[in-house]
């Protein structure tokens, strides 16, 4: 493809940088153009310059991208993620949780604490989205009743979530890395955890000084155990593997059992809770549903193929190797929003690269899961950190500034290729 066809193909993504980041940006404010009308705007251009001939052929590949598995999936998860986050606050599911955390946890631990109750959650469950759903209630209800900075607690639970995404033997990205690269789980998973851990346990310190003016309140209300359990159901249901759409159906089920016998509403204060839910995750479901069906279309006119063919272009030895695996999955992570995605999208490509170039196949499966998870966890129209926005109220730019642990792992993740560590891989 030459170059005047391939940027014609990604200008879709370039409008919507300009029209939303580029714009906030000089306008000092990120509600200055909504995420939704940014996304509508590159939809509509999207079709517009499109290669196929016929208009309807160009909504159709639009409306396909919409409409695909992966989408539709993530929309049903929204719309129980939604249902059961207002419902369980309608029981006080979410207070009694808090309640129960505030008098386990001491002072100058709760963001410690919690950050390590993220990691384990996420590396049982193997799903960031499911890490979210379950614990920003709770940190937002933390956050409220510790007098403490709301985005930065949530920051601190997205970043647990994508310890567990990246390191955790059933996660999408981990099957779809080694697969692709043709390793085993557990030696991806040793050459991860040098890069990891390391990381981990410097965050876990960060946290406990960060936190160390943090004081839970004095007058802690009683715990009421039995309207804890919605959220210790979908824990253990959760790690035991179970799919994340019948975990959520599961802990609905219970909150309606709950909150009927605890006198917090009747059957139909229970489906009003969930409407309630569901209503509020509409934003979060049109931007995904635009973003599905923009990305299908750069992908069919041949943006992410340009993009990859312009990359590896510029490998120059085993580093040069991989870096441009770790800029390439970056890169179409931000065009599908979605890592799992991004990692099946190169990773021919990386084996490929891999195998010429004499890489380690375990280091080139950490550094595509690594990165991948990196950038989805900081771009703010990912699913996780729009999932995480919506549970608290607050915008995705507000969490951003508190992602340490996704910035201080790509960080460290670039040092490991640049440095050739660890060295029995590198």
């Amino acid at each position: 493809m030459n170059n005047k066809a391939g940027l014609l193909a990604i200008s879709p993504l370039i409008v919507f940088v300009v029209l939303y980041l580029v714009t906030s940006i000089v306008a000092h404010d990120f509600y200055k153009v909504p995420i939704t009308v940014a996304f509508l705007v590159s939809s509509v251009y999207a079709v517009a310059v499109s290669r196929e001939r016929l208009l309807q052929k160009r909504i159709d590949t639009f409306s396909k991208g919409a409409g695909s598995k992966n989408i539709m999936l993530m929309i049903w998860v929204f719309i129980l993620a939604g249902a059961f986050a207002n419902s369980a606050k309608a029981t006080g599911c979410v207070d009694a949780t808090v309640n129960l955390m505030l008098h386990i946890l001491p002072d100058n631990m709760v963001l410690a604490g919690l950050f390590v109750t993220t990691c384990f959650i996420s590396l049982s469950i193997g799903t960031s989205v499911g890490s979210i759903v379950a614990l920003v209630p709770i940190s937002a209800g933390i956050a409220a009743a510790t007098d403490s900075n709301l985005a930065l607690v949530v920051g601190v639970v997205v970043g647990g979530a994508f310890f567990g995404d990246n390191l955790s033997f059933i996660s999408d990205t981990t099957i779809a890395a080694t697969s692709s690269l043709e390793c085993k789980m557990n030696d991806k998973f040793k050459v991860n955890s040098f890069i990891v851990f390391p990381i981990a346990l410097i965050m876990l310190a960060a946290y406990i000084i960060i936190g160390v003016d943090m004081r839970s309140p004095e007058n802690i209300p009683d715990v009421e155990l039995l309207k804890v359990v919605p959220y210790i159901a979908v824990l253990i249901t959760a790690i035991m593997g179970m799919n994340v759409m019948l975990v959520l159906i599961i802990g609905l089920l219970l909150t309606c059992v709950i909150g009927i016998a605890c006198g917090n509403y009747d059957i139909y204060g229970w489906f009003g809770s969930m409407g309630e839910g569901i209503i509020s995750m509409g934003e979060l479901i049109i931007i995904t549903m635009l973003a599905g069906g923009l990305f299908q279309t750069v992908k069919r006119n041949g943006g992410i193929d340009f993009i990859i063919q312009k990359i590896t272009r510029r490998i120059n030895g085993k580093r040069g190797a991989e870096l441009v695996a770790a800029v390439l999955v970056m890169l179409v992570d931000v065009c599908t929003a979605n890592n799992t995605v991004a990692i099946i999208t190169v990773g021919g490509i990386a084996k490929q690269i891999s195998d010429k170039y004499g890489v380690d196949k375990r280091k080139m499966a950490s550094i595509l899961d690594t990165f991948s998870c990196c950038m989805q966890g900081i771009i703010p129209y990912g699913a996780q950190m729009l999932m995480a926005a919506s549970l608290a109220n607050i915008s995705p730019f507000d969490i951003m500034p508190y992602l340490y642990y996704p910035y201080a792992l790509g960080i460290f993740a670039l040092l490991s290729i640049l440095f050739g560590f660890p060295r029995r891989y590198s």
